[in-house]
């Protein structure tokens, strides 16, 4: 099973949903750069269940521990282990599924790929095991931060028909992001989602959504073509997250709609650099990031496991009736956002690095 991400920063994530815990090993994070659990543990409440009635209930604090790596709150340049336990764990919930293969969930493919699957949750496939790329990508977005000034902004642009008004991406940022519990910065749009989920998570069933992101002060000559363009790799590790189902960037699907003449992006002066007027490529040109921000759009589809009673077949064969018990979220994109902010950054940290190591050797 494929568990690691990235090249010279390099994660490798553990655990599964109703196991004794989950994290992620970083490897190849620099040396002598201030880190303690404090500077991790912000993405991880972002992200955690049971913060707000629009998520599951489970209750978990996900209070993250440095195992090793670090020493005084300085990283040492070796392998840094961050750790956290699953304490509300109620693998009985998911007895009567044991036999019973959940619709669009991933029990029948982990069986036919293994021939074992994990008895209770999703296992690996469950959005438990992202707190590892979480709490990776935590560190990443401090590097990024301290030593490059890249800010990684994600918000929820939309759920099931409703769709949040554009915001304007040179400013956004965490505040407006987190004021509401959707993690929608429109305020007319978050009242409405607020509402929707609500419903859903009253009836049993759920609604998926999209999340959008900017990178900002990524310089130009970023991203390792051909086949690891900096899209690519977004879309990599985008895609890798738990529910998605679609990735755009820039213009995305709206971009065939259009004209060359329309869609191109001229060259203007910005200061003491070539920019661009405007920005439909989405910041990466070729693969390469072209200094502008970096603009895309994650869909998310409604989470697989609802109470609502579903007519299927267990593994034998033999129609049955399956009312799925334990505790899910009606809607996943208020707590994907720090996993996309997350995973977000361990791309670009990683590209970053690959890119100065080559021009050290120019």
């Amino acid at each position: 099973m494929s568990s690691s991400f990235g090249t010279l920063f390099k994660i490798s994530t553990f655990g599964e949903s109703h196991c004794k815990g989950v994290g992620v090993v970083i490897d190849g994070c620099p040396p002598k750069f201030e880190l303690t659990e404090a500077d991790i543990q912000p993405q991880l409440d972002r992200r955690r269940p049971g913060q707000s009635q629009l998520t599951t209930d489970r209750a978990e604090t996900d209070q993250v521990v440095i195992i090793s790596g670090t020493e005084l709150g300085r990283t040492l340049g070796t392998p840094i282990l961050l750790q956290v336990a699953n304490r509300d764990q109620r693998p009985t919930d998911y007895g009567d599924m044991e036999t019973i293969p959940r619709p669009s969930h991933a029990d029948y493919t982990y069986m036919q790929k293994y021939g074992i699957k994990a008895s209770s949750g999703g296992g690996r496939s469950s959005a438990r095991e992202t707190i590892g790329t979480v709490a990776g990508g935590a560190v990443a977005l401090k590097i990024l931060k301290e030593k490059y000034d890249i800010d990684i902004i994600s918000w929820v642009s939309s759920v099931g028909e409703i769709d949040a008004k554009p915001v304007d991406i040179t400013t956004i940022n965490r505040e407006q992001v987190d004021q509401d519990a959707t993690r929608c910065p429109d305020k007319e749009a978050a009242a409405k989602i607020t509402e929707r989920v609500l419903a859903l998570k009253e009836a049993g069933d759920s609604v998926g959504g999209t999340v959008s992101c900017v990178i900002r002060n990524v310089p130009a000559g970023i991203g390792e073509p051909v086949y690891e363009k900096l899209e690519a790799k977004l879309a990599q590790g985008m895609l890798a997250i738990p529910a998605t189902k679609g990735f755009e960037i820039g213009s995305g699907f709206a971009g065939t709609r259009m004209q060359g003449s329309q869609h191109n992006d001229p060259f203007v002066v910005k200061g003491e650099r070539l920019g661009t007027a405007t920005n439909n490529s989405g910041g990466i040109q070729g693969g390469i990031s072209n200094g502008e921000p970096i603009v895309f759009r994650i869909a998310f589809k409604p989470p697989a496991t609802i109470s609502l009673a579903q007519e299927t077949v267990d593994y034998s064969g033999k129609e049955t009736r399956l009312q799925a018990k334990g505790r899910h979220d009606p809607c996943v994109v208020p707590r994907a956002v720090p996993i996309v902010e997350s995973m977000a950054a361990l791309v670009i940290l990683d590209m970053l690095l690959r890119q100065e190591a080559r021009k050290a050797l120019m």
